[in-house]
């Protein structure tokens, strides 16, 4: 069996509440097939039997194999997470934020799904990232009335008064007499 353990694989062995309640006492410091038994209530037949299917798993191992000297592998919960992250990361469309770079690519992945905003960042930086990624909306050097510009920004969220505030005072988009236009942001340069 290889040493890492999938996060599916973790959440498997983690889904039986006898075999949480021990993957629990062994990180409060339980090492031994007694310690497990006083510490989770459960009687030495079912203590053994979950510690059993969780080092079949990998996740718990004995020194002799007596039941002593038993140890949680608790750095397989940090490599479950970091190969699920990899994973993720490699399944996703490579061009669903064309042109972003890799750190706004993970922010826009974490607020936009399917093309709309699912909430607007609170962090000044995040929704900068988020407000560089909707002013692509815009033509540079056309100029838009409100009901527009409502509408664009309607199709990623809800709340377009509020859109509308934060791309003015990021100086996304510049307004007077009711009419916007893109007045910052990055976009490809096309070449000749």
């Amino acid at each position: 069996m290889s040493d890492e353990i999938t996060a599916a694989a973790l959440v498997g062995l983690l889904a039986e509440e006898s075999r949480l309640r021990i993957v629990g006492a062994l990180a409060l410091g339980a090492s031994t097939l007694d310690e497990v038994v006083e510490r989770t209530g459960l009687d030495v037949r079912a203590a053994t039997s979950a510690l059993e299917r969780l080092a079949a798993g990998g996740l718990v191992t004995s020194v002799d194999g007596s039941g002593k000297g038993l140890t949680l592998r608790a750095d397989a919960f940090k490599a479950a997470a970091q190969s699920e992250a990899r994973r993720r990361a490699a399944s996703e469309p490579g061009d669903a934020f064309d042109g972003a770079s890799p750190e706004a690519a993970a922010v826009l992945r974490n607020f936009v799904a399917d093309g709309r905003l699912r909430q607007i960042p609170a962090s000044h930086g995040k929704r900068r990232v988020v407000l560089d990624w909707l002013v692509a909306r815009f033509e540079p050097g056309k100029t838009y009335p409100e009901r527009d510009v409502n509408l664009l920004l309607g199709m990623a969220h809800a709340d377009v008064a509020a859109l509308r505030r934060y791309l003015v005072d990021e100086e996304f988009l510049e307004r007077r007499d009711g009419f916007y236009w893109r007045a910052g942001g990055t976009f490809e340069i096309e070449s000749i």
